[in-house]
């Protein structure tokens, strides 16, 4: 049984911080002892003990959007690999995405990745069904307690995955019985976008119009249609991936999270970067929704402060090195960010950009709330010991070396970070310790209270 006592750390939880002692017995959090100073006594103990004094304790991140790339794609990346990059990064929980090969479009393709998952995944996993225009029995089959949702991109039907036509999506917004989480782009109007930089360029598209062509329009078009429908169906719907200010509008701040019926997430990468780093970066921070202007970052960072967005996730979609040297039209569109998405945050905290509050809420309480999570995304008592003991003064810089996804490069490369993630605890059990591994208890599948 993992038996660990983490002594004197800053908690940082459901809206404050604070100096505490936490037990861990089993797979649980077993007792929390509130203290006023470092040098306060305890009753708590145990034969493993973390000395976390001048250390914070977070909850472990819940990362709502991932691309893990497995089955079919696991040149790119795939369970193992990126969970582990995940765990380092102090993700414990994550929902991956659909847009695999296959697609997986019916409850027997979930199933199949749960397996994978379950002898492979460092980290708690759930996987989404993809929604086509042909699979509406299988969305009807979707139990609600081990589903985290549905996924539906929006936009020119491409294939039977891109869904524009009406009847299709009334029926699915109908008949889901879990959130249908949307990727919402325009097709039509991103292709007309294309078509006058072709006249322009040929195809030699320079990355920078990237912003241009998927372009803030395409993605106030498609986000309005997808509020309409679940303002009319009453459907449960999360917008993923916000990247405009205009967006913005159409959402409310006015409801507590557990009574949105409309939920939204926006990814790091469009709070970290803009399109004067297109110069700079170039297709390496190629990514759909593109990432677009200044005003368009500060508008979302200003938006997830108040509330309006619910949700950090990282969308995080790894694509090899060579695949993004190509020229713009065939370099494909992701970014790997699950390794460095909390110290990225936590590097916008030392900007005094925001809170230390807000980011335990973004990226680990929300997460929860949004998809119902059982017993994760806090620290409380009997809760899963999902934890992150994080150094907020331990400079380190990123280059390959260090690089855990598959795929070995990052937009972040050569940035230094002050902080640093030092244990992730999984299930209890202590995943990653100070660049160790532990990989024989693996993650656990998630459930949810629906």
């Amino acid at each position: 049984m993992n038996d660990y006592l983490i002594k004197n750390a800053v908690i940082v939880n459901e809206g404050g911080s604070h100096i505490a002692d936490v037990l861990i017995e089993g797979e649980r959090i077993k007792n929390i002892f509130r203290k006023n100073n470092f040098t306060d006594s305890s009753p708590l103990s145990s034969r493993n003990t973390i000395n976390a004094e001048g250390k914070y304790l977070f909850p472990g991140v819940i990362d709502c959007h991932v691309h893990f790339r497995e089955p079919g794609l696991t040149e790119k990346g795939d369970i193992y690999t990126e969970s582990k990059a995940a765990v380092s990064g102090g993700i414990t929980s994550y929902l991956e995405m659909p847009n695999t090969i296959p697609f997986a479009d019916s409850i027997k393709s979930v199933e199949e990745k749960n397996k994978i998952a379950s002898v492979k995944s460092i980290a708690n996993y759930s996987f989404f069904l993809g929604a086509t225009g042909e699979n509406i029995n299988e969305i009807k089959k979707i139990n609600p307690k081990n589903i985290c949702g549905l996924k539906l991109f929006m936009g020119c039907s491409t294939g039977n995955i891109l869904i524009d036509d009406k009847k299709t999506l009334n029926e699915i917004f109908t008949e889901s019985p879990v959130l249908i989480a949307v990727h919402c782009e325009d097709e039509k109007t991103i292709n007309e976008n294309l078509n006058i930089f072709r006249k322009e360029y040929g195809e030699d598209i320079p990355p920078k119009y990237h912003a241009e062509i998927r372009s803030a329009e395409a993605c106030y078009k498609s986000t309005s249609l997808a509020i309409e429908l679940a303002e009319k169906h009453n459907t449960r719907l999360h917008i993923t991936h916000v990247s405009t200010a205009k967006e913005l509008s159409l959402l409310k701040n006015n409801i507590s999270l557990p009574q949105k019926k409309i939920t939204s997430e926006v990814s790091v990468h469009h709070l970290w970067f803009d399109d004067s780093d297109y110069k700079k970066s170039g297709n390496l921070i190629k990514c759909n929704p593109s990432i677009k202007t200044l005003n368009d970052k500060e508008a979302l960072l200003e938006n997830l402060i108040n509330n309006k967005i619910d949700i950090i996730a990282t969308d995080h979609a790894p694509h090899t090195l060579a695949e993004k040297q190509n020229k713009y039209l065939k370099s494909p569109s992701g970014i790997p960010m699950v390794q460095h998405s909390l110290t990225a945050m936590l590097e916008l905290n030392h900007k005094n950009k925001i809170s230390l509050e807000k980011i335990a809420e973004k990226m680990c309480h929300s997460p929860a709330e949004c998809y119902k999570i059982k017993d994760r995304g806090y620290i409380r008592e009997n809760y899963y010991a999902d934890l992150v003991i994080v150094d907020l003064n331990c400079p380190w810089k990123i280059d390959k070396s260090n690089m855990l996804s598959k795929c070995k490069w990052s937009p972040f490369e050569n940035a230094t970070f002050n902080s640093k993630v030092l244990y992730t605890f999984v299930n209890g059990n202590l995943a990653f310790n100070n660049n160790n591994f532990n990989e024989e208890a693996k993650g656990k599948i998630l459930e949810f209270n629906r």
